[in-house]
């Protein structure tokens, strides 16, 4: 567990953190609630709180408590608005924990859960190895730690918990609609943006690939000066992609990296953030590259570097009719045969440009001005 810990500090591991999960009583505030204690915040972890709010980073709760006097004075201190998923309940920490991560579609390594108990810490570790568990000391010197300190902060950061929120919602009214699953999904109006990556969306970009594990072939990570790189050069084709429906924006959740040769493309990077899969949206970018590259005669190579992580993008490629070419230096080469164009799911509207086959004389500044 000390290694765990020691991870926080070390720069190779800047902005790994993507949840904090606190534990209550004796850890975010003082006394035992259940017990009668008057309790109060522990000093400065409503700062804290805050800062890691503004960074991005999600926060939830593990506490062995009954809900309505948690959620009561959780009200009262003006906290309650921050925590997704909350967990409050007399079952053990480790399944509390799991279920926070099921939930959120976050993996176990990316958590941070502070409690000011060793059995509760020690309990936590024996089920789940790679959650990192901290002591309550560690509430002063979270906000210097580089693991909890993303690179850049930018609009998806400071609204991330709002965008958890807002699915939160939809999930609600999913469970509530009666019928089926399209039918539920053509009723949000969702509308699906795809466009060439432009100078302000690099930021954004460098995060997505940083936080992106499971929906994500390759694993491989960019940095701002990289994906600049891709975005200046006329070897590659380098897009993303966004969603809104009806109750408001999802922001950029996706993210193709696409090698441009004279004869043939190869996707190199291809991400999609898993806030989205339940939206029935995960393949409409890999489909709007099939298309591209059929109507420009291009062969269509993909690339994945298999782990126990990213399963699904195997099966994205596989379902989209992609076929094991071959494997070299532990990367899968897929090829699709490009037959017959592909369509998008009825319940989308699809906004995206034309990539024309004079693609690879096109400036940087026409890609920048392409809608």
């Amino acid at each position: 567990m000390d290694k765990l810990v020691s991870q926080l500090n070390e720069e190779n591991h800047r902005g790994k953190i993507k949840c904090v999960i606190w534990d209550l009583d004796h850890t975010l505030w003082s006394g035992i609630l259940s017990e009668g204690d008057r309790v109060t915040l522990t000093s400065g972890v409503k700062n804290v709180i805050e800062a890691l709010d503004s960074r991005g980073i999600l926060q939830s709760i593990a506490s062995k408590n009954n809900v309505e006097p948690v959620m009561e004075k959780l009200t009262e201190l003006g906290l309650v608005d921050y925590f997704l998923y909350p967990q409050i309940g007399w079952q053990a920490k480790s399944q509390s924990i799991q279920k926070i991560a099921d939930t959120i579609n976050i993996g176990k390594d990316t958590l941070l859960f502070i409690d000011d108990q060793p059995f509760e810490r020690e309990e936590v570790t024996s089920e789940h190895p790679e959650v990192c568990c901290a002591d309550v000391d560690i509430i002063d010197r979270l906000l210097l730690l580089p693991a909890l300190n993303p690179r850049f902060l930018t609009g998806e950061s400071k609204m991330r918990r709002q965008l958890y929120m807002n699915d939160s919602h939809r999930n609600q009214l999913e469970e509530s609609f009666e019928g089926p699953k399209d039918a539920f999904l053509e009723s949000l109006s969702l509308e699906f943006s795809i466009g060439f990556a432009m100078e302000q969306d690099l930021q954004r970009l460098e995060e997505l690939v940083a936080r992106t594990n499971q929906l994500n072939t390759t694993g491989r990570i960019y940095s701002y000066e990289e994906l600049d790189g891709f975005r200046q050069s006329v070897d590659y084709i380098m897009l993303t992609c966004s969603l809104n429906d009806k109750y408001g924006s999802y922001g950029k959740i996706g993210l193709a990296l696409i090698h441009v040769e004279q004869d043939s493309w190869t996707i190199i990077a291809l991400l999609m953030s898993c806030r989205v899969m339940a939206r029935g949206v995960g393949s409409v970018l890999l489909n709007y590259i099939i298309n591209s590259a059929r109507l420009n005669e291009k062969r269509l190579i993909a690339e994945l570097i298999p782990n126990d992580r990213n399963r699904q993008m195997q099966v994205t490629y596989r379902f989209a009719g992609f076929q094991l070419s071959h494997t070299e230096e532990q990367i899968d080469y897929y090829q699709h045969p490009l037959q017959e164009a592909v369509s998008y799911p009825d319940y989308v509207a699809v906004c995206a440009p034309s990539i024309d086959s004079a693609l690879q004389e096109v400036t940087t500044d026409e890609k920048e001005k392409t809608p």
